[in-house]
């Protein structure tokens, strides 16, 4: 790394101090201005910039508590290099508790954004501007949408040696191996040429405890890794790898009643979960289809025909 100044937001970020910068959305039509607030925090010494950000989706609560719990217990203060905090990236959501943007869009489908485009895709990108190409490594943290609850786990390319070789580092319960989703922030990072991990972790609209510290304890091995705090990097258990995966859906509408453990390996016949009517008619049990893991259940107490109950994987 050079001596040149490091500069955010069009800010000079000073070595050893904390700075807060604030990365401005739009105004309401109330003329009230809307900002979302960056932490920063620079050593003395030279090293890489990670940017830790959630709240991508307004209503994925579990992510904004792994990056509080990160500031809160200082881990976000290196010895070496800088790292970048977004708490809550989707301030409009968050307000509100809702996974979309005030014009009714998925930011996390509107990269790398336009100059004139919609809302989103204005916020989209000043965020491509303005802070990502002063970012080295990027841990985008998200939940489960709705009631469907992961099983805490980080999703990176198969094909990127150095995503890969991070998410182990990470150590969590599961990795799935995921293509990009197209115009998502993820995408748009690795086009950039940085290196990028997608923490899912829980369901929306909850503060978790379990996945906070998995979160908490995953980022703190990644920046002990890069070199950027001190410490010895925590070994919990050995990660399941899934390489492809699919939805088990739901045959028939009804009372979701959940027999089988998030995380757990399930074999062929073994029951998940049964579906039954209100007026105790009917029950249809859910089968696994063969030896699996599940690593995503849909915990919504009722369901539609068709609706996406068990995530599990292909072996």
């Amino acid at each position: 790394m050079s001596n040149k100044p490091f500069l955010l937001l069009g800010k000079e970020i000073p070595k050893g101090k904390r700075t807060i910068l604030d990365l401005e959305v739009a105004k309401l039509h109330t003329r009230t201005t809307v900002k979302v607030p960056v932490i920063i925090e620079r050593a003395t010494k030279p090293g890489p910039v990670v940017l830790l950000l959630a709240g991508i989706h307004g209503d994925e609560t579990n992510g904004v508590g792994i990056i509080r719990e990160i500031i809160s217990l200082g881990i976000n203060k290196p010895t070496k290099g800088t790292i970048i905090c977004i708490p809550v990236f989707n301030i409009f959501g968050y307000l509100i508790e809702t996974r979309e943007f005030p014009d009714g869009r998925d930011l996390n489908r509107m990269f790398p954004g336009t100059l004139n485009g919609s809302l989103a895709s204005q916020f989209a990108y000043q965020f491509t501007q303005k802070i990502a190409p002063f970012v080295d490594y990027v841990i985008d943290f998200h939940t489960g949408g709705g009631q469907r609850d992961n099983i805490s786990q980080i999703r990176c390319n198969k094909n990127n040696a150095k995503a890969l070789e991070l998410a182990k580092v990470f150590n969590p319960p599961v990795i799935v191996f995921s293509e990009n989703i197209t115009k998502s922030l993820r995408e748009t990072l690795d086009k950039m040429g940085k290196t990028v991990l997608l923490f899912e972790g829980g369901k929306s609209k909850e503060l978790n405890p379990t996945i906070i510290n998995e979160g908490v304890n995953g980022t703190k091995n990644i920046l002990i890794h890069l070199g950027l705090i001190e410490g010895e990097i925590t070994v919990r258990e050995t990660p399941i790898f899934i390489n492809k995966a699919k939805w088990l859906r739901a045959s028939h509408s009804g009372m979701l009643k959940i027999k089988v453990e998030n995380g757990s390996f399930v074999k062929k016949k073994e029951v998940l979960g049964v579906i039954q009517d209100p007026f105790g008619e009917f029950k249809k049990k859910i089968y696994a289809p063969f030896n699996c893991h599940i690593f995503c259940i849909n915990k919504t107490p009722i369901v539609n025909k068709g609706d996406a109950l068990f995530h599990i994987s292909i072996e």
